[in-house]
C-alpha cells in the first residue's frame, strides 16, 4: 500500500501487534480516488458496464472469495478486503489466499484489509497473505448499536457504511449489491439482507452513495412518477399493504412445505450426526477446553 503520513499512522501494536490505522490515515489514502467501487461476489455485477464508464482513477474494492466475479487477473486500481472468522481470516484458514491474491498484482494493487464485524472474530497476522501488504480494519464498535440484534452483518454493508463514515471526497458506488439468491452462489441466513438493502438503499437517495441497479431500478419510484399528485407516503404505505398480503399468502405455502418435508428433513438430522467435523468445529471445541 501506499506510505502513510507519519502524522496520521497509528500504532500497530495497540492491537495485539497487528498493522491498524486511524481513521484519518485511511482518509488520507483513499482520498486519491475519483470513486471508491464495492464489487459484490454477485452474478449481479456488469463489469463491462463498470470498466466502461468509470474512470482510470477509480478503487475497485473486492471481497473475499473473487473468483466468484473475476475470470482473470485485474487490471486498475484494487484492495481485497478479506472478512474475518472465529478462526482468523476465512481465506487463510481455508487456505485459499494464494488462489485469491493470484488474480492481484503489480503496483496498482494496494493489498489485503482484513476486516472483522463482530468480537466472535479474530485477525490473521500479516504474514499469512502470501506475501500481500496487509493491514486491519476493526468495525465491530461501529456495528454494536446498529445491526439487529442475532444477525451478522455482511462484509459488504460493513464496509459501504465504514467509507460513508469517513465522507471521502471521492464518490462511492456499489455494484451487485442485490441480496438475491443465485443458481450459483448461495445467500446466508446469519445476515439481515432486509435491514441492509433499507440502510443502504436510504443512503443512496440521501446522496451518500450510488448503487449499480437497486433504486434506480426501483419500479416504486415509477409509480410516484406516475401519481405525483399522491404523496410518498401514502405510496409507501400501499406497498407495505401489498407486500404484507404477499407476505402471508407465501408463509402459509411455506407451513405446507414443512408439513409436507417433515420425514424428509427427519431423516437428513438422522444422517448428518455422522458427518465429520470441520475443521471450525474442531477449533471452537478445543477453544472451550
Amino acid at each position: 500500500m501506499e506510505a502513510i503520513p507519519s502524522d496520521t499512522q497509528s500504532a500497530a501494536a495497540a492491537d495485539g501487534g497487528f498493522n491498524v490505522l486511524t481513521p484519518e490515515a485511511w482518509k488520507a489514502q483513499l482520498s486519491h480516488y475519483s470513486h471508491v467501487v464495492l464489487v459484490a461476489n454477485s452474478e449481479a455485477v456488469d463489469f463491462k458496464r463498470l470498466r466502461s464508464e468509470l474512470p482510470e482513477t477509480a478503487l475497485y474494492v473486492f471481497f473475499n472469495n473473487v473468483y466468484k466475479v473475476l475470470d482473470e487477473p485485474f487490471a486498475g486500481h484494487a484492495v481485497l478486503f478479506a472478512r474475518s472468522g472465529v478462526m482468523g481470516a476465512n481465506i487463510v484458514h481455508r487456505r485459499e489466499a494464494a488462489d485469491v491474491l493470484r488474480f492481484f498484482a503489480g503496483d496498482d494493487f494496494l493489498g489485503v484489509v482484513n476486516i472483522r464485524v463482530s468480537p466472535e472474530e479474530n485477525f490473521s497476522e500479516e504474514g499469512r497473505f502470501e506475501g500481500a501488504e496487509t493491514r486491519h480494519l476493526d468495525l465491530t464498535k461501529m456495528l454494536v448499536d446498529l445491526y439487529p440484534v442475532g444477525k451478522i452483518a455482511t462484509s459488504g454493508f460493513a464496509v459501504a457504511l465504514w467509507l460513508a463514515e469517513l465522507q471521502l471526497p471521492g464518490k462511492i458506488l456499489l455494484a451487485g449489491f442485490s441480496a438475491k439468491r443465485s443458481e450459483k452462489w448461495k445467500v446466508f441466513d446469519v445476515h439481515d439482507w432486509t435491514f441492509e438493502q433499507i440502510f443502504l438503499r436510504l443512503f443512496a437517495r440521501m446522496g451518500t452513495i450510488s448503487m449499480m441497479g437497486g433504486v434506480d431500478a426501483s419500479p416504486y419510484a415509477a409509480i410516484a412518477r406516475r401519481f405525483p399528485q399522491v404523496p410518498p407516503i401514502e405510496i409507501a404505505m400501499t406497498a407495505a399493504e401489498v407486500l404484507s398480503e404477499r407476505l402471508h399468502n407465501a408463509n402459509s405455502q411455506i407451513d405446507r412445505l414443512m408439513s409436507v418435508t417433515k420425514s424428509i428433513r427427519a431423516i437428513e438430522g438422522f444422517f448428518r450426526r455422522f458427518k465429520p467435523k470441520t475443521r471450525k468445529q474442531r477449533f471452537l471445541e478445543k477453544s472451550k477446553e
